[in-house]
């Protein structure tokens, strides 16, 4: 095995204001890599082409165009070979199953190896987002994806699911949360008989936000005491407010300082984040981080996040999780926030970052064969 400085290309595509989970990720797994020793490019859609030199290493941005919402998209993708030719990394990290993938076939002839971070689930974001049943277009796709990757990470074993059947060169590795930000003292519960929950997340169909809001409506119309704060923006944000109009729900935008969004979160009673397509759950993990026990759906990646010990899940319905919140909020409280923080303990930026240094190690080597780890 190599023992080389690393040289290490990002590519992340789509982004925009509000990119959640996978722009953190980048962020995140990015710093550690510089910390580490290793050399970093960081290549992002943008306005105009531009180069940064930074203390996280070189962000390069490609221009590119607008495809709604604020959010950019690469669609030439020969503007980011001329960026990695001049980088010359020894391995590339590509969050993009689309627009990118021919940087895959430049990968294998410059004997460069590549690993897909598949931060989401394509059959289950389609699904969700048009309410179609989605199967060979995604099946074909992923079955190119297995073969163009010397390697695939997933963040969940639901994750997992949709490449078992292609013998992907799959391997599981869990997200991290920032726990000296997201903490349970930067925040404090009140007791004035009202339950506080707290939805965060992007206010676009496939995140479920609908579901949320539909289940405080359920619980406002059993004449229970209740209100919910929503943190986040989206396409679908009129739609929402149109839809809560009458019940106890907050819309507060997209908040970028995550300090302040951590105190939102520990000031919580329940946070709700309910989709059941998602692949990991950030939001979940960052709000147990602040010690706020979470309700999630009882299918999708956040499921796998909490333990009977600081959440509960539903059926993704909005009596079923009007039921789930009403039985955590039973719970005693101190207990159920400090089984919050013991679980997110369990999720260090460290350790996903280590994981994906030595995946990266054995990818430049040419080590990497399938783990197996989808069951």
């Amino acid at each position: 095995m190599s023992r080389a400085r690393p040289r290490i290309a990002q590519l992340a595509n789509f982004v925009g204001p509000a990119s959640g989970g996978m722009k953190t990720a980048v962020e995140m797994l990015g710093r550690h890599y510089v910390e580490s020793g290793a050399a970093r490019l960081l290549i992002t859609p943008g306005a105009r082409d531009r180069v940064e030199h930074t203390p996280g290493g070189t962000v390069a941005q490609v221009r590119a165009p607008r495809v709604g919402g604020g959010y950019r998209l690469i669609v030439e993708p020969w503007r980011v070979l001329e960026v990695l030719m001049r980088f010359r990394p020894t391995s590339l990290e590509i969050s993009d199953k689309s627009t990118l993938l021919p940087v895959t076939g430049w990968a294998r002839r410059a004997g460069v190896g590549c690993v897909l971070f598949s931060h989401e689930r394509l059959d289950a974001m389609i699904s969700l987002r048009t309410g179609w049943q989605v199967g060979a277009g995604v099946s074909l796709l992923n079955w190119v994806l297995a073969r163009r990757f010397d390697a695939i990470v997933v963040t969940s074993r639901f994750a997992a699911q949709e490449f078992t059947a292609h013998a992907a060169p799959l391997h599981r590795v869990p997200l991290g949360v920032d726990l000296d930000v997201f903490h349970p003292g930067c925040g404090e519960p009140v007791d004035d008989g009202v339950l506080k929950l707290v939805h965060v997340g992007r206010l676009s169909r496939e995140k479920s936000p609908h579901l949320a809001v539909a289940t405080v409506i359920a619980l406002h119309r059993r004449g229970v005491p209740v209100r919910m704060d929503v943190f986040g923006s989206g396409p679908h944000e009129d739609e929402l407010r149109t839809m809560a109009r009458g019940a106890p729900v907050w819309f507060h935008g997209h908040v970028g300082d995550r300090r302040r969004l951590a105190a939102r979160l520990s000031s919580a009673d329940i946070a709700v984040s309910v989709c059941p397509g998602e692949t990991f759950g950030l939001a979940i993990l960052e709000a147990l981080a602040c010690g706020t026990p979470v309700v999630t759906a009882d299918r999708g990646g956040g499921a796998e996040l909490i333990d009977a010990d600081c959440g509960e899940q539903g059926a993704p319905e909005p009596e079923a999780l009007a039921d789930a919140v009403l039985r955590l909020d039973e719970r005693d409280p101190g207990a159920c926030r400090k089984a919050a923080r013991r679980r997110a303990q369990d999720f260090r930026w460290a350790d996903t970052a280590r994981a994906m240094l030595a995946l990266h190690r054995r990818v430049t080597a040419g080590g990497v064969a399938d783990t197996g780890i989808a069951s």
